[in-house]
């Protein structure tokens, strides 16, 4: 099951993301949204990248033949994904929040430099969340098959790692560093985000003029983090249940579950450029436009003073104009 989901995981993950990155980095217009969907993008994009060493892993049987950097360099792209995907779904939140609670501060002080800032500023932040993955991976013999090489993490940073006076130490940082993934990669982010949208919802209740004119640029933002949060939550439960002490049948239970909430995971990587190109208020009318026209619809940055067009008649391009506006 691992293997055709990470297989159909990378070839979705790199077309759909590669399309994205090249759309909003060199056929659109730069503006605040591009700049955030563009990191979104990327983050994807390399995660999907390193995928086949994943899925010759799991086909060799859990040997790895690479060498230690490549393990050591795919554990923290795994890692990078994660933390990049997660802060920069929270940025767009705190953008939106901003633009509606406060759309005239919104209005003088967003600019696309200062986005671009923000999204370096990111990925700086989950490069330093990273580093951790990539200093405790390491390789060496398999206890069950001495000529079976596989990837790890050596909490003990010691060749002699089995050492029995080493474990409480190295169960410390193991423990560590879930919880702090858990922390850092999931609650204090969806907190963030939740309290964004739950503002932005109570904001447009208010004032339904805004509401009608402004909810729809959030369908598809909405939509990324339900996804998200979808496919990273159980991943982040079996994780927290691996550190508590267990019975036999719950070791069970998170050993049958880890491969399954991973693929589910790594899914995610993959289901952004179905969103952008697949949502709207008119599926038939998107899928016979081009796939440009799709994702530059998914992306155009929503102006904070929405016009009212007092005009009755509708011309010829309304539907072309509906879909500019849309997300």
């Amino acid at each position: 099951m691992s293997i055709v989901v990470y297989c159909l995981v990378f070839v979705l993950g790199v077309v759909g993301n590669g399309v994205v990155i090249w759309v909003t980095g060199f056929k659109m217009k730069k503006t605040i949204n591009t700049v955030w969907f563009l990191s979104l993008a990327v983050a994807d994009f390399l995660f999907t990248a390193f995928l086949p060493f994943s899925v010759a892993y799991t086909i060799l049987d859990f040997h790895w033949p690479f060498g230690k950097f490549l393990c050591q360099l795919t554990s923290m792209i795994n890692s990078l994904n994660m933390f990049a995907s997660v802060y920069i779904l929270m940025v767009i939140s705190v953008d939106r929040y901003l633009s509606v609670v406060w759309p005239i501060w919104a209005q003088n002080s967003r600019s696309v430099h200062k986005a671009s800032c923000v999204s370096l500023g990111v990925w700086v932040v989950a490069l330093i969340l990273s580093t951790p993955y990539f200093v405790f991976r390491d390789t060496g013999p398999s206890v069950f098959n001495p000529n079976v090489i596989i990837c790890f993490n050596n909490f003990a940073l010691s060749d002699d790692y089995r050492t029995l006076h080493l474990n409480p130490l190295q169960q410390f940082r193991y423990q560590a560093m879930i919880i702090t993934r858990f922390l850092l990669s999931f609650v204090v982010p969806f907190t963030i985000i939740v309290f964004c949208y739950a503002a932005i919802i109570h904001r447009l209740r208010r004032n339904r003029t805004l509401a009608s004119q402004s909810s729809r640029p959030y369908k598809i933002t909405a939509a990324i983090i339900t996804a998200f949060f979808l496919c990273w939550s159980p991943f982040h439960v079996i994780a927290i249940m691996g550190i508590v002490p267990s019975n036999t049948t719950l070791a069970s239970v998170i050993t049958i579950s880890v491969p399954i909430v991973t693929s589910l995971a790594f899914i995610n990587s993959c289901l952004n450029p179905l969103l952008y190109a697949f949502m709207g208020k008119d599926f038939k009318n998107k899928v016979r436009i081009s796939l440009l026209k799709v994702l530059e619809a998914a992306f155009q940055e929503e102006d904070c003073q929405c016009h009212i067009d007092t005009k009755t008649d509708e011309t010829s391009h309304s539907n072309e104009r509906s879909l500019d506006t849309e997300v």
